[in-house]
C-alpha cells in the first residue's frame, strides 16, 4: 500500500475531480449560465417518467371540462413556441426529446403546479383560484416548464453527486467526524448544513432564472405577461406572514420576485415578442 500524506492525496483527488467535473458542463439556453452536468439527461428523464405515471394513477385528477382545456391550451402554445424560437435562431432545441403531457388535478387545498423532466406537467385546481386569469397562468407554467428546459434537475442532482463525494472524502481527513457529529445530533442535521450554506444558493439562482425564462416563454406564446406582477401580489397577499427568512429559502421573496418582473417585463416584450407559428 503506498504510503501518501493527506496534502498530496487531497491535490490528486482535486486533480481528478477537475478533469471528470470541467468538461461535464453545460450551458442554460437563453441565459448562458454555465451548470454543472455530470449525470445523464436520459436517465434524469427516465425516472421522471416513472414518477409521472405513478402519480397519474393515485392523483385525483380532472379529465375533462373548460380548465383542462385551458392548462392544455396553454401548455401546447408554449411548447410550439419555445421549440419555433430555438429553430428560428438555427440553435438545437432543448425540448427535442420532450414527450410533453398535461394533467389537472384535483385539488382546491393546493396552489402549486410543477413540470418533471421531459415535459411532463401538473396543474393543482387550487392554484387556479390565485391565477385568476389565463395570462397569470401562462406565467406559472411558463416558470414550471423553463425549470425542464433549463435542465435544473439535472444541475441539482449534479451538485448532489459532487456533495456526497466531497463529503466522504472530506469525512476521510476528518477523520469521520462529519459521520460522528450526524450520528450525535440527528441523521440530518449534516445534511440541513449543507442544503443552507451550498443547495440553497443554487436554488434561489435556478428559481430566479426559471422567472425569467418563463416570463419569456410566455411572451413568445402571445401572453399578456404584465399580469405576471398583478399575480406575484397575490402570491404574496396568499402567503403573507409564512414566508420563511430569505437565507433559509430555496425561493426568492415574493418582494425580490416582484421587483425583478418589474425590471424584466419591457425588455422581454420587446426582445422577445409573440412567435408567428
Amino acid at each position: 500500500m503506498y504510503n501518501i500524506n493527506r496534502r498530496k492525496f487531497l491535490g490528486l483527488f482535486g486533480c481528478s475531480c477537475c478533469s471528470l467535473i470541467l468538461p461535464s458542463c453545460s450551458t442554460v439556453p437563453i441565459t448562458d449560465r454555465k451548470q454543472l452536468s455530470i449525470i445523464p439527461e436520459a436517465k434524469i428523464n427516465s425516472q421522471a417518467a416513472a414518477a409521472y405515471e405513478q402519480f397519474r394513477t393515485k392523483a385525483k385528477l380532472i379529465k375533462s371540462g373548460p380548465q383542462l382545456k385551458e392548462v392544455i391550451e396553454i401548455g401546447k402554445k408554449i411548447e410550439v413556441s419555445v421549440s419555433s424560437f430555438f429553430e428560428n435562431k438555427n440553435e438545437e432545441d432543448p425540448t427535442r426529446n420532450f414527450g410533453w403531457d398535461y394533467l389537472l388535478v384535483d385539488n382546491d387545498k393546493v396552489a402549486n403546479a410543477w413540470c418533471m423532466p421531459g415535459g411532463k406537467i401538473a396543474v393543482y385546481t387550487g392554484l387556479l383560484k390565485i391565477t385568476k386569469n389565463t395570462n397569470a397562468l401562462s406565467i406559472v407554467m411558463g416558470h414550471e416548464i423553463a425549470h425542464a428546459v433549463a435542465k435544473h434537475s439535472v444541475e441539482r442532482a449534479s451538485q448532489a453527486m459532487t456533495i456526497n463525494i466531497g463529503t466522504q472524502v472530506a469525512d476521510i481527513f476528518l477523520g469521520g467526524a462529519i459521520n460522528r457529529t450526524r450520528n450525535t445530533i440527528g441523521q440530518n442535521t449534516g445534511m440541513d448544513i449543507f442544503r443552507i450554506g451550498i443547495f440553497n444558493p443554487f436554488g434561489r439562482k435556478q428559481e430566479t432564472e426559471a422567472d425569467y425564462l418563463g416570463l419569456i416563454f410566455s411572451s413568445l406564446a402571445g401572453y399578456d405577461i404584465r399580469e405576471s406582477v398583478k399575480l406575484w401580489e397575490r402570491m404574496a397577499e396568499k402567503n403573507k406572514g409564512k414566508e420563511p427568512p430569505a437565507f433559509l429559502s430555496t425561493h426568492p421573496s415574493s418582494a425580490k420576485r416582484i421587483e425583478n418582473l418589474r425590471n424584466w417585463i419591457n425588455k422581454v416584450m420587446i426582445e422577445y415578442p409573440p412567435i408567428k407559428a
